[in-house]
C-alpha cells in the first residue's frame, strides 16, 4: 500500500511539473519553459514518461529563437547606436540558450520515428560584430559625456567605460578616461565643526567626528574632507554646529536598605511533643535542618553625573552659497557607578549584588571626559544622517 501511495505521489509530481511547463509555453515564457524542461530531461531522456517535455522543449526554442531575432532585426532597422547593447545582449542569449540544450541532443520521438529539430546557428561572428559595434558606441558616447560640465554626466560616462573594459580589458585608452570620469562625477564635501556653546569642545572629540575613515561610508561618488585641500573646488559643505551642552552637577545618592533569610544552619535531632527522641523505623535518631535568621543592612551609593550636546548638521550648496538642509541631533551620556557597604551577613542578599561591595567610590570624569563620550553617540547620529541624506538626490 506505501508503495502504491508513493508512486501516486510521483506520477501526480511529474504532471503537475508538466503541466506548468507547457503554461510557460502556452504564455510566452518560452525559456522558464526551456529550463524547465531541460531540468526534466536532464535524468533518463529516453524515459516514455519525458515524451511531452521534448515537445514542449522543441516548440519553446523554435518560438525563443524566432522572437529574438525579429527584435534583432527591428533593432537593426531603427539604425540607432543605442541599440547595440540590446542586440549584443541577445545574441549572448541565443547563443547560451544553444548551449544549454546541446547536452541533450538528440531527442528522440518514439511514436513518431523522428529526431527533435533544433535549428543551431554558430552566433560568433555576430557576437563577434556586436560586441566591437557596442564598444566603440560606448566609447565615442563616454567621450562625448566627458565634454559636458554636468557631473552626471560624468557618472553616465563613468559607467559605460566600466561596462566597456569589462566587454575589453585593453580598450585603447579607456582606463585614463574612466579616471577622468571618476574624478569629474565626484562630489567633494568639505567638512567642519563651529561651535556656539561657549564651553571647549574637546579637540579629541572633533577630531573623531571629522575622521570619516571610521564612519564605513562606501559611497563612489562622494569624499568628505575635514582638511580642505587646494586644488579641489568643493561643491558642498557639512557643517556639525554644537548648540549647547548641558553637564549636570555630581550627584551621590545613598539608600539603606535590609534584606533577611532564613538559612541552614546545622541539624538537630528531632523530638517529639513531650520532648522525647523521635526515631527511625531501624531506631536512629531524625536529623532535621536547624535554620538560622540571618540580616544585612545595605548602604548603597550611587554616583551620578550627565551630559547632553545639541547640535545641528547644515548641508551647504557651495555653489550658490544657500542652505540645503538642516538636522538637528542631540546625545547624552549618563555616568552611574554605584557601590556598597554592609553590616550584618551578607549571605542575606542575592549574589549577585556582592560585586557591589568589593567597589569603593571613584573619581566623577571631568567635564571634557564627558563630552568627549557623548561624541560617541553623536558621531552614530551624524553617520546615520550622512546614509540616509545624500547631497545629489
Amino acid at each position: 500500500m506505501k508503495k502504491i501511495t508513493l508512486l501516486f505521489l510521483s506520477i501526480l509530481t511529474i504532471s503537475c511539473s508538466l503541466k506548468q511547463t507547457q503554461t510557460f509555453l502556452n504564455s510566452g515564457n518560452y525559456d522558464v519553459a526551456i529550463n524547465r524542461a531541460v531540468e526534466a530531461l536532464q535524468k533518463n531522456k529516453t524515459a516514455k514518461g519525458k515524451q511531452d517535455y521534448i515537445y514542449i522543449l522543441e516548440e519553446a526554442f523554435a518560438k525563443a529563437n524566432e522572437r529574438d531575432l525579429d527584435r534583432i532585426n527591428l533593432l537593426k532597422k531603427e539604425n540607432n547606436p543605442a541599440n547595440y547593447e540590446q542586440i549584443f545582449t541577445i545574441y549572448n542569449q541565443l547563443k547560451n540558450r544553444q548551449e544549454k540544450i546541446k547536452p541533450l541532443l538528440p531527442l528522440s520521438f518514439i511514436k513518431e520515428n523522428r529526431i527533435a529539430k533544433f535549428n543551431l546557428v554558430d552566433y560568433n561572428e555576430k557576437l563577434i560584430l556586436s560586441k566591437k559595434e557596442l564598444s566603440n558606441y560606448l566609447y565615442n558616447n563616454a567621450q562625448s559625456l566627458l565634454k559636458s560640465n554636468n557631473k552626471m554626466d560624468f557618472r553616465k560616462a563613468y559607467d559605460d567605460l566600466q561596462y566597456l573594459l569589462e566587454l575589453n580589458g585593453n580598450y585603447e585608452n579607456a582606463t585614463t578616461l574612466l579616471d577622468q570620469a571618476l574624478a569629474k562625477g565626484t562630489d567633494y564635501v568639505y567638512v567642519y565643526t563651529k561651535n556656539e556653546t561657549g564651553m571647549v569642545i574637546p579637540e579629541r572629540l572633533q577630531n573623531d567626528l571629522l575622521d570619516f575613515s571610521t564612519y564605513g561610508l562606501n559611497d563612489t561618488w562622494t569624499v568628505y574632507n575635514s582638511n580642505k585641500q587646494k586644488n579641489i573646488a568643493y561643491d558642498y559643505g557639512m557643517i556639525v554646529n554644537f548648540r549647547q551642552i548641558n553637564i549636570s552637577p555630581e550627584q551621590i545618592r545613598e539608600k539603606q536598605f535590609i534584606k533577611e533569610k532564613q538559612i541552614k544552619d546545622g541539624t538537630t535531632t528531632l523530638l517529639d511533643t513531650n520532648g522525647n527522641v523521635v526515631k527511625d523505623s531501624l531506631g536512629n535518631p531524625i536529623k532535621v535542618d536547624k535554620m538560622k535568621d540571618i540580616r544585612i543592612d545595605i548602604y548603597e551609593f550611587t554616583q551620578n553625573k550627565s551630559c547632553q550636546i545639541t547640535a545641528k548638521v547644515d548641508y551647504i550648496d557651495f555653489k550658490n552659497n544657500q542652505l540645503i538642509d538642516a538636522f538637528p541631533i542631540s546625545s547624552e551620556f549618563i555616568f552611574d557607578y554605584i557601590y556598597a557597604t554592609y553590616n550584618g551577613d551578607k549571605r542575606a542578599c542575592e549574589e549577585s549584588y556582592y560585586h557591589y561591595f568589593d567597589k569603593r567610590a571613584v573619581p566623577f570624569p571631568t567635564n571634557e571626559q564627558m563630552i568627549y563620550d557623548t561624541g560617541e553617540d553623536l558621531k552614530a547620529k551624524l553617520k546615520n544622517i550622512i546614509i540616509n541624506n545624500k547631497f545629489r538626490r
